[in-house]
C-alpha cells in the first residue's frame, strides 16, 4: 500500500466512525421488536405492551433516559388496536407505566369492546420509524392454549378466537417454521454490524473454495451458541457480546489492511495498546466491559497478529478466526428469540426456522457480493478491486472499532 493510500485509508475509517456518531442506531445488530401480552374476556382483554428505550428514542421521546408517560401510552393505544366484529374496541383507560426490567417501559390498559365477532389484533408500532420493525403478541385464554404471532409491515394484523372459542387457522400462520425463517431473513437484512463482519471476511478471500470455508466455519459456530442460548444452557450479558461483535469486525478489517500493507507492526501495535488503554479504564470503573475480557481479546490479538507473522497463507487462520467469532455472533442472533420467551413446545421450530432464515440471509449476501469482488479482480480492473479492498476494509475496520468503543461505554 503506497503512502497516499495509506492516508486515504486511515482518513476513511475516521470518517465512517464519526458518520456513525450521529446514526441512531449503535447497537446495529439488535433487530427492532415489541412485544404485547392479551388477556381476553368476555367484553374486551387486558394489554401488556413493552417496549424498549432504545426503539423509543427513534420517536425522540426519549429525554436523558426518561419518557413522558401520557405521551408515549397514548401512542401505544393508538398504535397497537384491537377489533372486534370489524369495529375497534375502546381503551377503558389510559395506558398506565408499570415497573419493567432496566432499559425498557411497560405499559397496561384495558380494551372494552362493544360489539362480538372475529377479533384482531392489529400493530403499526415504529413502522413509520423503522419499516423494518416486528411486534411479537400473545394471546392467552382460559379455554385455549397459548399462541403467538409475528406482526410486521407486510402482515401486521392477526385475526384471533372469536367468542365462540373456535381458532381460526390463520391464528397459527405465526407459529410456524416458516414464520421464523421470515424473522431469520429480516434480521439479517438489518444486522449491519453481521453484514460488516462476512464483508470483511470476502474482501481478501482469494477463491471460491475458500470462501464455502469461511461461510462454513462461522455458520458452524453461531448455530452452536444460537442454539446453547436459545435451550437456556448459557445465558452471557448482552452487553460484552454486542461490543465484542464490534471489535470482531474491526479485527478482521484491520487484519485485511495489515496483510495489504506489508505485515509491519504498527497495526497491532496500535490495536494491543488501544485494549490496554480500555482495560485501565475498566479498572478504574468505567465501562461495560470487565477488565478481565479486555485483558483477554488485548492478548488474542497480540498473539494473533504473531502467529499470522509466521505464516505465508493466512487462510487456515482466518478460518479458524470466522468459527471463534461465529461463537460470540451466534449470542447476538440468539436475542430475539430469548426475548420472545417462547414456551418449550415451539423453541426448536422456533430455533430451527430462525436459524435457516439466518443462513438464508447470508448466502444470499455472498452470492451478492463475491461475485461483484471476483468481476473487479480481472485484470482489466484489478485497480478497482485493490482500492476497494483497501478502502473498504479501511471503512469496515472503522465501523467496527465505533461499535466496539461505543457499546463498551454505552
Amino acid at each position: 500500500m503506497t503512502p497516499r493510500r495509506n492516508v486515504v485509508s486511515l482518513a476513511v475509517a475516521l470518517i465512517a466512525a464519526a458518520g456513525c456518531v450521529f446514526a441512531t442506531h449503535a447497537a446495529a445488530h439488535t433487530k427492532s421488536i415489541s412485544y404485547s401480552s392479551w388477556v381476553f374476556s368476555e367484553d374486551g382483554a387486558s394489554v401488556r405492551v413493552r417496549v424498549s428505550l432504545l426503539e423509543l428514542s427513534r420517536l425522540g421521546v426519549v429525554i436523558n433516559g426518561e419518557i413522558d408517560d401520557e405521551q408515549v401510552g397514548g401512542y401505544l393505544e393508538d398504535r397497537l388496536r384491537l377489533f372486534s366484529g370489524g369495529e375497534r374496541c375502546a381503551a377503558a383507560n389510559p395506558a398506565k407505566q408499570v415497573g419493567a426490567p432496566q432499559g425498557w417501559v411497560i405499559f397496561e390498559w384495558q380494551s372494552s369492546c362493544a360489539v362480538s365477532g372475529e377479533q384482531v389484533i392489529e400493530s403499526s408500532i415504529l413502522l413509520d420509524a423503522a419499516p423494518s420493525h416486528i411486534h411479537f403478541a400473545r394471546v392467552h385464554a382460559s379455554d385455549a392454549p397459548m399462541r403467538e404471532r409475528v406482526l410486521s409491515a407486510r402482515e401486521p394484523s392477526w385475526s384471533v378466537e372469536d367468542e365462540s372459542g373456535d381458532a381460526s387457522g390463520q391464528a397459527q400462520a405465526g407459529t410456524s417454521v416458516a414464520g421464523y425463517v421470515r424473522i431469520g431473513v429480516e434480521h439479517i437484512g438489518s444486522g449491519w454490524d453481521h453484514l460488516a463482519f462476512v464483508f470483511a471476511l470476502l474482501l481478501l478471500a482469494g477463491s471460491a473454495r475458500e470462501v464455502a470455508r469461511l461461510v462454513t466455519g462461522f455458520t458452524l459456530a453461531h448455530s452452536v451458541t444460537l442454539a446453547l442460548a436459545v435451550l437456556g444452557v448459557l445465558n452471557p450479558e448482552p452487553a460484552p457480546i454486542e461490543a465484542l461483535i464490534g471489535f470482531s469486525i474491526a479485527l478482521v478489517a484491520a487484519e485485511n489492511t495489515w496483510l495489504i500493507a506489508g505485515r509491519g507492526w504498527s497495526i497491532p501495535s496500535v490495536a494491543v495498546l488501544g485494549l490496554l488503554a480500555m482495560m485501565g479504564l475498566s479498572l478504574a470503573g468505567m465501562g461495560l466491559i470487565p477488565w478481565m475480557i479486555l485483558f483477554g481479546i488485548a492478548l488474542f490479538t497480540a498473539c494473533h497478529f504473531g502467529l499470522l507473522a509466521t505464516v505465508q497463507s493466512p487462510a487456515n487462520l482466518r478460518v479458524a478466526v470466522a468459527f471463534a467469532f461465529g461463537l460470540i455472533h451466534g449470542f447476538g442472533f440468539a436475542g430475539v428469540l430469548v426475548e420472545m420467551s417462547l414456551p418449550t413446545d415451539r423453541l426448536i421450530a422456533a430455533l430451527f426456522g430462525f436459524n435457516v432464515g439466518v443462513e438464508l440471509g447470508q448466502l444470499a449476501v455472498v452470492a451478492l457480493v463475491w461475485p461483484a469482488l471476483r468481476l473487479l479482480a480481472r485484470p482489466s480492473t484489478a485497480w478497482v478491486h485493490g482500492w476497494t479492498t483497501e478502502l473498504g476494509s479501511a471503512a469496515v475496520c472503522g465501523l467496527g472499532l465505533f461499535w466496539f468503543v461505543t457499546r463498551s461505554f454505552a
